[in-house]
Formats: structure tokens, sequence, C-alpha cells
């Protein structure tokens, strides 16, 4: 997902995390997981605010269901702690509906509710959630996970910051040919780390934001910035700053990433953004519009999902190894409506791929979605 420019509150990541945190759901999920025995809040939108009921649960598993009423302006629902936000459900247009889950502890939250009247309204939980009992065996296998899927993410931002600096140093040496060349396979390593990036404040805006993301054009940078520069505006003139500002988001990103720890879920939400990514901007185009590149960061938002799923694999194989197998089954299929649009190292220009194609892969991702959107809340189980 891609945030405003403007200040906004730092999503939850690492060693910030709620213990037991989960957070579930696709954009197009028919179902989303719950830990069974939630509580049960509803938050209803409104160009007003959020009209959250009940105002206070228990500590422990709890399940938002956020409805837009008939709000314009307001679209998500965000659970704040400390402006970190801790779960959400975005894109929800009048009349539609969707959840989270969260295991949530004792103490003060917000639910946030961008753009309307009343932006916040406050939420208490009560008590201690404490931990829940876990398998031994499945107890090291999620450890194994976080710890591989940090390894994971430090190596691709470590391929991610020379690859970035390729593109660059095209742009600032003014060669169309070559920057144009360099963009898609940059953008690749991003792709697949995206939501640890999205969990760092406004950086995933600053190097990621499109257009209509941006308030104030005159401030809008990152790739998406030089992708108009080359492929519409065709001149790179005046845009050396920009190359040499998305260098510095870059490498800042590879020294957050350093110091970042995972929780099990988290790794499971993570797959499922980046499902929900490909889900609301790669399949419709709106991501790459200038380049028609985005059946590689399609690839790439897919490939990254299935990495830390398949991290979480062998402990999901013994909580539930029915769903292991239709997750597995379901990225394997993704991946394989992919391939007949494979050109080179890269694909074809999206542009070229007409509507029915397209309905089929939304077809696949609607198929892994729903199965994808349990996994957090059984390896918090």
């Amino acid at each position: 997902m891609h945030r405003s420019i403007t200040p906004r509150v730092l999503r939850v990541t690492g060693v910030l995390a709620v213990a037991g945190l989960v957070a579930t759901g696709c954009a197009k999920n028919k179902t989303d997981s719950a830990p069974a025995g939630a509580a049960k809040v509803s938050v209803e939108l409104d160009d007003n605010g959020c009209h959250v009921s009940p105002k206070s649960v228990a500590a422990g598993p709890v399940t938002f269901t956020v409805k837009n009423t008939h709000a314009n302006k307001v679209s998500e629902a965000e659970l704040l702690r400390d402006d970190i936000i801790m779960g959400e459900k975005e894109n929800l247009s009048p009349g539609l509906s969707g959840t989270f889950s969260l295991h949530l502890d004792g103490g003060k939250y917000q639910v946030y509710c961008p753009n309307a009247k009343t932006e916040k309204t406050a939420f208490t939980v009560s008590g201690s959630a404490g931990k829940a009992s876990q398998d031994p065996a499945v107890k090291a296998d999620l450890e194994q996970a976080v710890s591989g899927y940090k390894t994971y993410v430090i190596g691709e931002v470590d391929k991610l910051v020379p690859a970035t600096k390729k593109f660059t140093d095209a742009v600032r040496s003014g060669d169309i040919a070559k920057a144009e060349q360099a963009f898609a396979p940059a953008r690749y390593y991003y792709e697949e780390v995206e939501p640890v990036a999205e969990s760092f404040g406004d950086l995933d805006p600053d190097i990621d934001a499109r257009v209509n993301d941006v308030t104030d054009q005159s401030k809008w940078t990152g790739f998406h910035r030089l992708e108009k520069a080359l492929w519409q505006d065709k001149s790179l003139k005046g845009t050396a700053p920009l190359a040499d500002k998305l260098d510095a988001d870059v490498a800042r990103l590879k020294t957050l990433v350093a110091k970042t720890s995972y929780q099990p879920a988290q790794l499971a939400n993570g797959a499922t953004d980046l499902l929900n990514e490909v889900a609301s901007s790669k399949i419709t185009g709106e991501e790459d519009r200038y380049s028609h590149t985005d059946l590689s960061d399609f690839e790439a938002n897919v490939v990254g999902g299935e990495k830390a799923f398949d991290l979480l694999k062998p402990a999901l194989e013994k909580i539930d190894p029915k769903l292991a197998d239709k997750v597995t089954q379901q990225y394997g299929q993704v991946l394989d409506a992919l391939k007949p649009y494979k050109k080179g190292s890269g694909y074809v220009d999206y542009s070229t791929v007409g509507t029915a194609k397209r309905r089929v892969l939304t077809q696949k991702v609607d198929g892994l979605a729903e199965p994808l959107s349990q996994v957090a809340a059984k390896v918090n189980s």
C-alpha cells in the first residue's frame, strides 16, 4: 500500500509489536481469519468518524469488523497504540466491510479513521493477554522462521542498494535508455520486502509513492517520480536531486532493516499485504502506469510473500497441514499464471495484456487470498 507523504503514524514493526499480534485480510478476501473465541468489536465508518462498539474489551484475541456505512471521505480504520498502527482495514468504499484480528494486551488505544470529521476514538483494553501455550516443536519452527526472514530481508535490501544505484547513475548521466532498462530490476528487490519498508513511517512513500498518493507534487520523490520523467516526460533534466534522494532513502532502509526483528504473525501479515498490493495496484496497471512494468512488480510481490510463507510452512504443517498444502498449491498457480508473459529476463509490456487475461490473473490471486488470510491466526495460536 502507499501512504501520503504528509506525516503519518508509524506502522507496527519488529520489537515494537505487541506480543501475539495478528492482523489478517486482503482487500479481495471473502473471509478473514480470527482466533477462536475472540472478542468482537464493530467499527462503522461515516464522514463524521469511527463509531466503535464496544469501546472496551478484555485483553486477548479481538476481531474488528469494519463497515463503511455511507462515508465518501473515509475508507479505512486503523487501531493505534502510541501512534503505532497495530492493525487496519482499508479500501472500503460505501457498503463494503471487512475484518482484522489482533491479540491485544491491556492499555489505551485509539481507532483512527483518516479524513473523518473526528478522526480518532478512544478504545481501551483491560487486563493482560498473557502468552498462548505452544508445542515446543512448533515454537522452534517459528523461531527459525523469523530468524530466516530477517536474513532474507537484509539480503534483498543488500541487493536493492547497488541495483538502485545502477538506475540512479543512469538518471544522473542523462542516459534514458539505460535508466529505463535498470528501472524494473531495481524495483524488484524493493517490491519483495515492501511491507517491511512500510513499517518505517514515511520511508515507503518517499521511495514508492505514485502521483495520486501525494498532495503536493513538488514534494513527490522516488521511483515513480523518475518513472514519469523517463516514460512520459522523456526528459531527465533536473532529476539528479531525485536520484540522490532515492539513493539516500534506500541506504536508510538498509540501516533500519538491520535492526528490525519480527514475529511469526508479521510474516504472514506481510505475505497478505504483498498479495493485496498485487490485487489493488499491479493487476489494475496503476503501479507502473508510465513504464507498464507491472508484471515484474507482480512477481516480486508474490515471490516475497511466498518466501515468508515458506519459512512459516514447517510450523503450519504441524498446526494445519491441509491449509499449508492449499496455500502452497495456490502460490504455484499464481506463479504459473505469470509464465506466459515472460520476455527475456523480464515481462511483456503490461498494456498489451488484455482485460480477459487480466481477469484470469485476478482469479488466481483471489484463489490464494482466502487461504493465505488464515495463516496469521494459525501461527499465533
